[in-house]
């Protein structure tokens, strides 16, 4: 008979995951169950050996779900303490205000966009967009009137397209 000794056995195997066992024990029983309602004898395979690789799919579908819920992580949550004891958080790493890595994280991806759709510009166009956002230059932002001097015209197209 199948106890839930064979769930122990199968806990083991991901005891350095950190987390709890009498968890991820419940969560095995769980794929024990799954796997005594869906066995089925005519296939040729031992209730043991489906059940322990139900057991262990049932644990990493709920260790995969654990992943993806840690992603989202606040720029104020504690990650840890300083040597007197004060919570330090991912912001005080930073060492500059939440709203300022926001406005950088949001100006790289718009530049990201930027990136992605220069493809359909001619040569001319891509220098002003290029030029104008900092895509180019080491990243600086140059004037129109920069830019016209460059390309050697006053870029009245480019002043029509910004009103």
């Amino acid at each position: 008979m199948i106890s839930t000794l064979l769930v122990v056995h199968n806990v083991k195997k991901f005891d350095n995951t950190g987390e709890d066992l009498e968890d991820l024990i419940s969560i095995g029983t769980i794929g024990l169950i799954k796997a005594i309602e869906s066995f089925s004898p005519n296939k040729g395979t031992k209730l043991a050996t489906f059940a322990a690789r139900c057991i262990e799919n049932e644990i990493l579908m709920h260790l995969r779900s654990l992943k993806k819920t840690r992603k989202d992580v606040s720029l104020h949550d504690p990650i840890g303490t300083d040597k007197e004891g004060n919570e330090i958080t991912l912001i005080d790493i930073l060492g500059t205000e939440a709203d300022d890595v926001i406005d950088k994280v949001q100006l790289k991806i718009e530049k990201s966009k930027i990136y992605k759709n220069l493809d359909i510009l001619d040569d001319r166009e891509k220098e002003v967009v290029m030029g104008r956002f900092g895509l180019e230059h080491g990243g600086e932002e140059r004037t129109q009137r920069e830019i016209a001097k460059e390309l050697g015209s006053m870029c009245r197209g480019f002043r029509k397209g910004r009103s």
